[in-house]
């Protein structure tokens, strides 16, 4: 009687713990959705209901949207002018010399305008910063005719990857977001580019700066700079995060403008208290390895990226190509041609409106920064920032500029309403103009633009142009609630 008295006694005990548990963990939740709009919610709802404990739901959904991914681009694998061809003839040059051209169709190696041969080791790539090679060079472990099956692979198993980091240091709902977007603004391309490589390292960076592993944080964008030219524009953000947490960095009492010479001199007084060693670490990397390529094919390992850079014209998806349009239907003429691996405009105005984008650019970046060092903006969203005002401001828009961005988008919950709707309608708009009107243009030595490409670009980029304002001015609150970063969904 005593003993079947204890053990009831027990079971009440456990019960009631049971029962406090779980009305702590209902409060907590609760306290969780009250944080989110409903948008939010709902990603987080359904995350939070494929990754129960035990469930193996979420895993399976991974695995089959990644199938479909990669199916996607398996699709257009054996076509000899995709940009998984350009990256095999680079790769089998470099290794090989010109004469490896020849196990490949005639029309595939053409871009490289060989007019001599070239030993092997000798040419690196035109347009890639040289430690893409590395990238390159692993599909051709595969049959020469499937390298670009091979690559799709790789970069369909980097989704994964992302996911993964999302789903361990994002917020919650970020995993599912990060699949949400990538699938409506880059199904057709993320499998057949490198640039969610790049955007996984500036993603570790990031999560390695928010952590304090500040060495981790510089090597990882290092290594996302030279695959990449663009995360040099967060070197700075990175550098004043570092030195605003280790409190090195003098902090400006008054965020007037007038006192702003005064706050910016006495931050520049205290260069000597700065932590500068991580910062000499990442140039020594850059400089290091693209050093060791240079010795090899300095025109194509330095000269050639900035060259290409800057003589490039305004493209047609750019901001710039728009205001070239409504110029155009002004009277204005205009010459479409396809080079620089792209379709640009030429036009008595293009001297007019680069400048103009140039100095929207610096103005742009130098806004970022002096936010995020009056510390109105964290390391994230100055990243975010940045990003935007880059792609926004740029003379050229490639449809996978938008992977760049999600993976940083959803790790700072940007999937509120405005970013669901907006940065949803970008989505769909720019994988709609790469789909269905790309596909159109047949012939790039005949460009004829399909009826309706203009129009449906402009409002893109006006859509675009606005969430940049609006997240650099934090209009309709573009910017998310800054204590959803540390929420954590119970599980």
């Amino acid at each position: 009687m005593e003993y079947a008295y204890k053990n009831r006694e027990i079971a009440i005990l456990s019960s009631a713990v049971a029962t406090q548990k779980d009305d702590r963990l209902l409060i907590q939740k609760n306290t969780i959705f009250t944080t989110y709009d409903k948008a939010q919610k709902y990603f987080i709802h359904i995350q939070h209901t494929l990754h129960q404990p035990g469930s193996k739901k979420g895993m399976w959904l991974l695995l089959l949207l990644t199938f479909l991914l990669f199916c996607g681009a398996a699709a257009q694998c054996f076509y000899p002018t995709t940009d998984p061809a350009r990256y095999q003839c680079d790769a089998l040059v470099f290794w090989l010399g010109s004469s490896a051209t020849h196990l490949l169709p005639a029309v595939q190696c053409q871009f490289l305008h060989l007019t001599t041969a070239q030993q092997a080791f000798q040419m690196l790539p035109q347009e890639y910063p040289p430690l893409t090679l590395l990238l390159f060079s692993l599909p051709l472990l595969a049959p020469v005719a499937f390298y670009q099956v091979a690559f799709a692979l790789l970069m369909s198993l980097l989704v994964i990857l992302v996911y993964a980091l999302l789903l361990r240091y994002g917020i919650p709902g970020a995993a599912i977001a990060f699949l949400f977007f990538l699938i409506i603004g880059a199904c057709a391309l993320v499998p057949m580019r490198y640039d969610l490589l790049p955007a996984a390292l500036t993603l570790m960076s990031l999560i390695a700066a928010r952590r304090g592993r500040w060495m981790l944080a510089y090597i990882a964008l290092a290594l996302g700079v030279l695959l990449k030219i663009y995360p040099i524009l967060l070197l700075p953000a990175l550098f004043i995060a570092e030195q605003q947490s280790k409190e090195r960095f003098y902090r400006p009492a008054d965020s007037s403008l007038a006192q702003m010479p005064r706050d910016l001199y006495h931050t520049l007084r205290g260069c000597t208290r700065w932590q500068w060693r991580n910062c000499l670490l990442f140039f020594v990397m850059i400089i290091g390895i693209t050093g060791s390529f240079a010795l090899l094919d300095f025109n194509n390992a330095v000269v050639s990226q900035f060259d290409y850079f800057l003589k490039r014209p305004i493209q047609i998806e750019s901001p710039g190509a728009s205001l070239l349009w409504l110029a155009h239907l002004g009277g204005v003429n205009w010459r479409i041609v396809y080079n620089f691996g792209s379709i640009n405009i030429y036009t008595g105005l293009n001297n007019l409106i680069s400048p103009t984008f140039t100095v929207l650019f610096l103005l742009g970046v130098l806004y970022v920064y002096w936010m995020q060092w009056q510390q109105r903006l964290n390391i994230t969203r100055t990243m975010i920032a940045l990003t935007l005002v880059f792609i926004s401001t740029g003379k050229v828009f490639s449809p996978q500029y938008l992977i760049w961005l999600i993976p940083l988008l959803a790790y700072d919950g940007a999937f509120n309403a405005i970013w669901t709707y907006l940065w949803g309608a970008i989505c769909l708009l720019t994988t709609g103009i790469y789909i269905i009107f790309y596909s159109q243009i047949l012939d790039p030595r005949h460009i004829q633009l399909p009826a309706g490409f203009f129009e449906v670009v402009t409002i893109r980029n006006i859509l675009l142009a606005t969430l940049t304002l609006a997240y650099l001015f934090n209009w309709f609150q573009a910017r998310p609630q800054q204590k959803a970063e540390q929420t954590t969904i119970p599980s």
